[in-house]
């Protein structure tokens, strides 16, 4: 039991022990906010491309294997939510598994990656309201102003802007505006694909194409390389799930709704992916010529080209779809890096001001508003200095994720270890499946790494001649390190082992703060 459960089963009915609302979310809700920050729309308008250049037909194979170590990993995160219902998750799992140190670099993993994913939600907010408003005017000069790069870069920050305000106004202002995006985005995606499959079977379709076995296999793809970045990248795609999991102290049910919302999430995901990627692959075909999926022109926004010969005019409705997806899964976004840090925060891992609490909103304030300075400002610096953003961010993404999701399994194995072969339940749920979900994601992560050294890699943009994709991964990383040394330095307590013990699920006394500590977290300091 942690102390915060102590501290709500005292009195606290309403507020956790960091400040937080409690009970604010329901299984549904919480399903709705994990749909709504993977962002299926805006994720595949940005990954179809990329995705179908590594893997060609096998995109459908490529969505089976990165959903296993997903649904793996997701396996291990319920286990340890059940164990330890915090708002920090990796960042606190892995320190009380592993110790602090590797804990704060899980932490930080989970950090950069949002940031990364919020930058190319807003980047991809931009080029969609653009092109929606040419759509609506008949302009078509209005779709090129997200070319113009100082008007890119102001409309984003203002998207983030307004995305940040919702979230920090709360979770109830939150699933509000999600119910209403999220139902929108996927009529419209499920729309698409009927209408594509419908083309494709009526022969009206650009390169129709009959679904085969050979769709679902992973053998079928050439090289291992390959492969590896098509996981990285359908990594990528189902990134999101575990942002049910940080609003788990806001949860009805803390300990077990959460982890069940994460599984319902990324089935729902798979089932909706594999539709997509049917239908999208009947209707166009892998070709690099006209509406091909190999032809640069249209890997860059696949939707955007696809859209109207598939929906006709009602191809305006994907604009829209991928502007709601965008925008909801900014606000939703937002959570995860806000409630990390305000858990960081808490336990003396970053200065205590993270740790402060709207008393209006009960929503993380500070954190919330570094999440949206760090991410506008991440986006303005890459959008300077490479025209592929999208691209190279996402590939750098899919690696991060790798990293932090692998890590946060290896957690759970090692935390349970001691009750792992007590019970053939806890052998698979505690020992096997996060371990082979772990590995998987983090033998993915190190071949993407080694992969991105080359210029090739990603868009092709490369500095020295090394590829983008691995500087950025290197620089992120390298960033964590030389944070993490300034913060044991200012906050050695945490560093020492003395605010979260290190230990396993069976030890006694297993509170994740000692309460003689507690009392000295103040984070108006």
């Amino acid at each position: 039991m942690t102390i915060d459960s102590i501290r709500h089963q005292e009195g606290a009915a309403e507020v956790t022990g960091k400040g937080l609302a409690a009970g604010k979310i329901g299984l549904l809700g919480a399903i709705v906010l994990g749909v709504s920050c993977i962002a299926p729309a805006y994720t595949l308008s940005g990954a179809l491309g990329p995705t179908t250049g590594a893997v060609g037909y096998q995109l459908p194979a490529i969505f089976l294997a990165g959903f296993i170590p997903m649904v793996l990993v997701a396996i291990g995160y319920r286990e340890l939510n059940k164990a330890m219902p915090d708002s920090g998750t990796t960042f606190t799992w892995c320190t009380k598994a592993f110790g602090p140190w590797l804990g704060w670099l899980g932490g930080w993993g989970l950090l950069i990656s949002t940031v990364l994913v919020l930058s190319n939600l807003a980047g991809i907010a931009v080029d969609f309201f653009y092109l929606m408003l040419s759509q609506l005017t008949g302009n078509a000069a209005l779709a090129d102003l997200t070319r113009n790069v100082p008007l890119n870069i102001v409309t984003c920050l203002v998207f983030v802007a307004i995305a940040s305000y919702i979230a920090y106004r709360g979770l109830d202002a939150t699933q509000r505006v999600q119910y209403i995006l999220v139902g929108f985005q996927v009529t419209v995606l499920v729309l698409y694909s009927v209408l594509a499959i419908n083309h494709a079977v009526n022969g009206t379709a650009f390169d129709a194409q009959t679904p085969t076995l050979a769709w679902f296999n992973p053998a079928e793809i050439p090289t291992w390389s390959a492969f590896a970045a098509g996981i990285s990248l359908s990594v990528f795609i189902f990134w999101g799930w575990d942002v049910v999991l940080t609003l788990n102290e806001e949860t009805k049910g803390a300990a077990v709704t959460p982890g069940r919302a994460a599984t319902g999430t990324i089935f729902t995901i798979l089932a909706l992916y594999l539709l997509i990627a049917i239908s999208t692959l009947s209707f166009a075909g892998i070709g690099s010529e006209g509406l091909g999926l190999t032809n640069p022109d249209v890997q860059e926004n696949i939707f955007a080209a696809l859209a109207g010969p598939v929906m006709g005019p009602f191809g305006i409705l994907m604009s829209l779809a991928v502007l709601a997806s965008s925008i909801a899964s900014l606000q939703s976004t937002f959570a995860s890096p806000a409630r990390t840090m305000l858990a960081m925060g808490y336990y003396k891992a970053l200065p205590a001001r993270f740790a402060r609490v709207s008393p209006t909103f009960r929503t993380p304030s500070v954190a919330t508003i570094t999440a949206a300075v760090v991410s506008g400002a991440f986006y303005a610096m890459m959008r300077f200095l490479s025209e592929n953003v999208l691209w190279d961010t996402i590939a750098a993404l899919g690696m991060m994720v790798c990293f932090y999701y692998g890590l946060t399994a290896l957690a759970a194995v090692f935390y349970f270890r001691k009750e792992a072969f007590v019970n053939a339940k806890n052998f698979v749920t505690k020992f096997c499946a996060p371990l082979l979900g772990g590995l998987m994601l983090l033998g993915f992560f190190f071949q993407t790494w080694r992969d991105s050294m080359d210029p090739e890699f990603g868009s092709g943009s490369s500095i020295g001649g090394v590829g983008l994709v691995f500087v950025l991964g290197l620089v992120l990383l390298g960033v964590g390190v030389v944070l993490m040394v300034i913060s044991a330095i200012r906050n050695p307590g945490f560093f020492r082992g003395e605010i979260i013990h290190r230990g396993t699920s069976v030890d006694p006394a297993d509170d994740l703060v000692m309460g003689d500590l507690i009392d000295q977290i103040d984070p108006e300091n």
